[in-house]
C-alpha cells in the first residue's frame, strides 16, 4: 500500500537479505518480492486509470471538434443564403 504521499511503503525487515536472513546482500526474500509486486500492482492501476482518462477526454474532443464543425458549417450556410437574399432584394448591380 502506500504511505501518506502516495509513496509506497516497503517492510524494513530484511531488505538486502536472502530469504534465510543471512545478510550476504545476494538477494531478495520473499517480504521484499511480495512489497516489489504490490507496488508494480498499484502502478498498473493507476496507468489504467490514466489511460480510462485519457479515452474519455480524447471521445469529449472529438464531439466538441464535430460539433464546432457543425456549427460552422451552419454560420456559412446562413451567411451565404443572408448575401443571396440581400443580392434578390438589391436587384442586379449595373455600374453606368
Amino acid at each position: 500500500m502506500s504511505g501518506p504521499n502516495g509513496e509506497p511503503q516497503v517492510p524494513a525487515g530484511n531488505a538486502g537479505r536472502g530469504e534465510d536472513g543471512d545478510g550476504d546482500g545476494d538477494g531478495f526474500g520473499e517480504t521484499e518480492y511480495a512489497a516489489i509486486n504490490s507496488m508494480l500492482d498499484q502502478i498498473n492501476s493507476c496507468l489504467d486509470h490514466l489511460e480510462e482518462k485519457n479515452d474519455h477526454l480524447h471521445a469529449r474532443l472529438k464531439e466538441l471538434l464535430e460539433s464546432n464543425r457543425q456549427t460552422r458549417l451552419e454560420f456559412q450556410q446562413q451567411l451565404s443564403e443572408g448575401q443571396n437574399m440581400q443580392t434578390d432584394v438589391q436587384g442586379p448591380h449595373t455600374d453606368i
